[in-house]
Order: structure tokens, then sequence, then C-alpha cells
């Protein structure tokens, strides 16, 4: 049943309520968090679509609710968690839709591509709502954002349409600092999965060496042979990086 909450919700600001409801998971505040999860429901759909006027509001929505929802659900029933049903269970409520991860994910921010093909499939008859949701544009960084609750996933971090661009560039390099190792005289970089999983958004292998180069993980002009690390699915919660300001002042100092 819809909730039946004021009018003024329908047309409330869905970035700022997606923060909200992040932010409110974080902080443990029940009765915020079902305000927020309630009023994300509420939205109007054609408001939400005109309100996220563009990619970097997109993104900042799509991100937050993502990660917001998994440590919600999980932290109520974390025996939920599994690496396949979890993900497509129709019940992340947004603007009167039932969502599940996966559309989030991969038929909004991936732009209607499918979870397995390596990032070169995409999804087929995707639905007028994801269509009207999508992004205009794929952007790779999404993919060390989005924390599914395992413990190999990047950490949970509030994003905003205004600093997306350098968060997301900050998110990146922070994850991939953690994860990458590059052996000069073995002539190999091993990454994160995600790389194997998603190669195609990647730009295939040579792409992901470009971004290795962007982030400087490995040397302009090596072409090291791509290994990939094992993911460890096991349940871990509560993976907050600091506030985008604290982030900040540590970036400046």
């Amino acid at each position: 049943m819809p909730v039946s909450l004021p009018s003024a919700t329908a047309d409330a600001d869905p970035v700022a309520l997606a923060a909200q409801y992040l932010r409110a998971v974080r902080t443990d505040t029940g009765g915020a968090t079902v305000d927020a999860r309630e009023r994300l429901s509420a939205l109007d759909p054609t408001t939400l679509t005109r309100r996220l006027s563009d990619d970097a509001r997109r993104i900042a929505f799509w991100l937050n609710v993502y990660n917001a929802f998994v440590q919600d659900c999980l932290s109520d029933d974390p025996e939920s968690f599994d690496r396949t049903r979890f993900f497509r269970r129709a019940k992340v409520p947004v603007a009167g839709q039932l969502l599940s991860l996966n559309d989030i994910e991969h038929g909004i921010l991936r732009r209607s591509m499918l979870s397995w093909g390596l990032g070169y499939l995409p999804r087929p008859f995707p639905n007028a709502f994801e269509r009207a949701a999508r992004v205009d544009e794929r952007d790779f960084r999404i993919h060390f954002a989005l924390n599914c609750g395992a413990a190999s996933c990047p950490p949970v971090a509030v994003y905003d349409p205004e600093t997306l661009d350098a968060d997301l560039d900050w998110i990146t390099e922070d994850y991939l600092d953690s994860e990458v190792v590059y052996d000069r005289s073995a002539g190999t970089v091993t990454v994160p999965r995600l790389f194997l999983w998603y190669r195609g958004d990647f730009g295939g292998g040579r792409g992901i060496r470009r971004i290795l180069r962007q982030y400087g993980q490995i040397p302009d002009g090596a072409a090291p042979k791509l290994r990939y690390r094992g993911y460890d699915w096991s349940l871990s919660l509560g993976n907050y990086a600091e506030e985008n300001s604290e982030a900040e002042d540590d970036r400046s100092a």
C-alpha cells in the first residue's frame, strides 16, 4: 500500500532525500531512516526524472539509494544476504516503484547493461521507468562507489552532485590504492575482480591499463599482464568512508 505522506513529499528534492536516507542509516537513527525511506517511496515518478536532470544528479541519487538500502536491509536481516537472490529481489521502494538492486546498478547506473556479459551485453527490453531514469553515459567509477555488503566492496560515501566528479575520483583512487599490486619484475599487475566482471565498462584491457596509469597504479608506458584478485563475499557492514568535508580536508592537507 502506498504510504500516506504530506503532498510536499512528491515535490521534494530527491537528491537531498537520498542523502538524508544514507546519513540516517549510517547514524542508526531508526525513525529518520523510516521517514526518509517512506518519502523516497512517495516521490512522484515524473517529478523524479525531471529533478534528476543530468547525470551528476542521477548518479549521486542512485548511489546513495543503493548504498543506503544495502546497509539498511542487511542490518535488519543479515541472513538475506547471498550472491544472487538478494540483488534480484524487487524490494527497493522509489517513486512508487519496487526496484531490485540489479535494476539500480545495471539498469540505471550502467545504462541498461546485463549483470553478466563482462560489460559488453545490453539488458533486453528495459521498461519505461528504467529508460527514463538511467544515465546518459556510463561512468566506470561507479563500480568503486557501490557497496553491496561484501568485504571486498569499496567503502560507502555520501555523494553530492556538486562535488561528484572529485568525489568519484577520490573514492576510485583510494580503492585502487588498497587493492592494486604492481610487480614490475614479473610484469604483472593484480587488480580488483570488478575489472574482470565489467571489463567492457572499463574499455577492455587497454582501458583498464589506461585507468591504472591515470590513478598512479602503474607507470606511464607500462603494459603489465592483468591478474585478478579473488572477491571476498563475506558480509561486512558499516564500512563507511569519511564524510566528504572531512575527506576534502585530508586531500588538501
